[in-house]
């Protein structure tokens, strides 16, 4: 007979958190285990980066258990025993070890946490579910702030947020520095011959995670080089680049936080998403350092820097959260503006001669990553206004990104986005012509389109795209306040022009493959 257990604890791949009260002390009767299963690698095409960061950071998290006298077994991908999805191997390791109770922390993921349930539910031993013990709120704690109230702003939960966890306020429980939010002060595109500080990039061999990805024949997207990840894959590399990036970005994070350009893709961004959505530390102790590092400097760091810093995760991060378990499973099935176009094929190649899309794309193939702006004002946008199906664009967004997990993603694709939930998360579609694009990049700088034209084969598509969106969708957005601007000048418009506009923008929709 080998060795039997009491209790089972599933580690699930985003849950890598050594500071969890589940580690403070081992316990010989408790097996714990993490694995590598074809359900997770196949619901979307994933970079092949982010694919082989969650196995590492999972590998490095099983050994420090190990090496902290926790019982662990990890489960490859490649193992003659993997069932390749958690409820059958679940069951395995439950009759082989003799186990009678199980434990697991909650899903950050709707999907898992039905299907944990569901599990538990029909198993003939006990369970028990804890908390991950990484937010700032709970699940339902956004639900309850904004229950009998009409819109779900993200401005007034942040506040609460910073009052709540007395963040950023002086003994009054005012903001410091006067105000809530510096937004307006962090806009500014990069100056010409600007260089940022170089990112911090890690050399992680993952050669033997990658032939497991490529012998398991996973379809994988993107580029990597297996030799060198250069993403953090645990709690160590994840604090040394926090601490990096308060000395060598924080100082002008938030006046440069929305600027794009073709020669930097790291600018003075964190990067630190894919080491917080999977829990190697955590918004807590990321917003805790940051606010010491201001203080410390703040001669040489203004309030608009650490502001916006601070906003992105105690606001944005919780605020979208909060909204994925308010409005799930509803939400991504949410299509406000009936869209059912079909991706163009180059958002899978960076091939197209639009230079912020070739741009954005290619980044994102390169690195796994692009800042919330080219999220958001390039390929989002672009996507908005060519009415692609809400279904293909998060299909895109969820498999390219490092730190892409539905909870997250979902509520800024489907949601901010492309406003597909009509509404709940932004007060209005973020949309934009080629004049935004120039306004905070170089990427309008030697393309084949023109950024000042509307019509012509040589106009920006973004241009005619803009005003055909607004047109088609009048009656959807007529009503909008925050678009009567829009529609005034688009009213105002000579009628030949407008006409010439439209005929451009059908042109586009209809070769959105070739441009």
């Amino acid at each position: 007979m080998g060795k039997k257990y009491k209790i089972l604890r599933l580690v699930l791949g985003d849950q890598l958190n050594t500071q969890h009260s589940w580690f403070e002390k081992a316990a010989p009767d408790t097996l714990h285990v993490l694995m590598e299963v074809k359900t997770e690698t196949n619901y979307v095409w994933h970079h092949i980066q982010k694919a082989c960061a969650f196995f590492a950071a999972m590998e490095n998290f099983a050994e420090w258990l190990n090496a902290n006298g926790f019982e662990t077994i990890y489960l490859q991908l490649d193992d003659p025993k993997n069932k390749q999805n958690f409820s059958d191997n679940l069951n395995y390791l439950i009759k082989k070890f003799g186990i009678t109770e199980f434990h697991y922390q909650l899903p950050d993921e709707y999907r898992l946490d039905q299907e944990l349930s569901k599990f538990c539910n029909n198993l003939n031993i006990a369970s028990r579910v804890f908390d991950t013990e990484h937010f700032y709120t709970g699940r339902t704690e956004l639900a309850d702030f904004f229950s009998g109230k009409k819109e779900l702003l993200m401005e007034s939960f942040y506040r609460a947020m910073r009052l709540k966890h007395h963040i950023l306020l002086d003994d009054g429980n005012d903001p410091l520095g006067g105000k809530w939010n510096f937004d307006q002060e962090n806009r500014r595109k990069l100056p010409k011959n600007h260089q940022p500080n170089p990112p911090l990039l890690f050399d992680n061999d993952v050669s033997k995670t990658y032939e497991r990805i490529r012998t398991a024949k996973i379809k994988t997207i993107g580029n990597v080089d297996p030799k060198n990840l250069l993403w953090p894959v645990n709690r160590h590399q994840s604090l040394k680049l926090l601490r990096y990036f308060c000395e060598n970005c924080l100082p002008l994070f938030g006046t440069f936080q929305d600027a794009m350009h073709t020669q930097e893709w790291s600018l003075y961004h964190s990067r630190l998403s894919f080491s917080m959505n999977t829990k190697l530390i955590s918004p807590v102790e990321v917003v805790n350092f940051a606010i010491n590092y201001w203080r410390e400097n703040k001669k040489s760091i203004t309030i608009n820097q650490i502001e916006g810093f601070v906003r992105q995760i105690l606001g944005w991060r919780e605020y979208m959260r909060g909204i994925y378990w308010m409005k799930m499973p509803a939400f991504e099935k949410m299509n406000f503006f009936d869209h059912n176009r079909k991706l163009p094929k180059w958002y899978w190649t960076g091939k197209t001669d639009m230079n912020c899309l070739k741009h954005s794309i290619n980044q994102s193939l390169e690195y796994a990553y692009a800042h919330h702006i080219q999220r958001l004002m390039i390929t989002g946008n672009f996507a908005l206004l060519a009415g692609i199906h809400p279904d293909e664009v998060d299909f895109w967004y969820l498999g390219i990104y490092i730190d892409a997990i539905q909870w997250v993603e979902i509520t800024n694709t489907r949601g901010m986005s492309q406003y597909a939930d009509g509404g709940i998360t932004g007060s209005k579609p973020y949309t934009a012509t080629a004049n935004y694009i120039h306004k905070m990049s170089n990427y309008c700088d030697n393309c084949k389109y023109d950024r000042t034209e509307k019509t012509g084969e040589n106009s920006c598509p973004f241009n005619s795209l803009y005003w055909d969106f607004h047109d088609r969708n009048r009656n959807k957005l007529g009503k909008n306040r925050r678009l009567s601007m829009v529609y005034r000048i688009w009213d105002k418009m000579d009628a030949n022009l407008r006409s010439e506009v439209l005929k451009r923008a059908d042109f586009v929709l209809k070769n959105l493959d070739n441009l």
